[in-house]
């Protein structure tokens, strides 16, 4: 059974869900939500550190904004659930040690321009996914936290569900699936209304 509030993945999962049912738009999701989360790490690498940390200079690890959003990340993808936000969690982290030393060794003159260029191209295919895939706007537009948030852990349940039929508990892809196909009809009904 899902968990309650903030930690209710088969709610969480069923708003993005509802923004993302065509299954080349999910493609398009799975290839540039990473990519955003990894590039926007890079650029948080020039935030300014919280506090000196020894491992700094040697490592090029600093603890800023970059690492507090990866934590935050990863301990909401583990509270939603253990298996899948480990999983999750281990990726942020992952992308945010990977992060810190491209940009490191890019400096900051270039470490823009390739973020600016990756997310750029990144953001675009998922609008191209939205227009002419979806033909839905993106969940960011409804609530932006929740989408940014959610993202990364939505394409990697996704993904684990279509390759390895994981569910974080039985019965969790029919009830999503269920509340997923209710919430498009009501937005159909909703837009079929302001159209007449």
């Amino acid at each position: 059974m899902g968990k309650i509030g903030l930690f209710d993945i088969e709610r969480h999962f069923a708003f993005y869900g509802a923004y993302h049912s065509n299954p080349v738009n999910i493609l398009i999701h799975m290839l540039f939500v990473w990519p955003i989360l990894f590039t926007s790490l890079v650029l948080l690498y020039f935030t300014p550190p919280f506090f000196d940390c020894p491992f700094k200079c040697r490592l090029g690890l600093v603890p800023n904004l970059g690492l507090l959003f990866t934590l935050i990340c990863a301990l909401f993808y583990v509270c939603l659930d253990k298996k899948a936000g480990s999983l999750a969690a281990m990726l942020c982290l992952a992308c945010w040690v990977s992060g810190s030393l491209l940009a490191k060794h890019l400096g900051f003159s270039l470490a823009w321009k390739v973020v600016l260029a990756a997310q750029l191209f990144c953001w675009t295919g998922q609008f191209i996914g939205h227009g002419v895939f979806e033909k839905r706007a993106p969940a960011l537009l409804d609530n932006l936290v929740q989408a940014v948030l959610m993202a990364p852990f939505f394409v990697l349940l996704e993904a684990l569900q279509s390759f390895f039929g994981y569910e974080p508990y039985p019965g969790f892809h029919a009830s999503v699936k269920a509340k997923v196909d209710a919430e498009i009809k009501e937005w159909k009904d909703t837009k079929g209304k302001k159209t007449s």
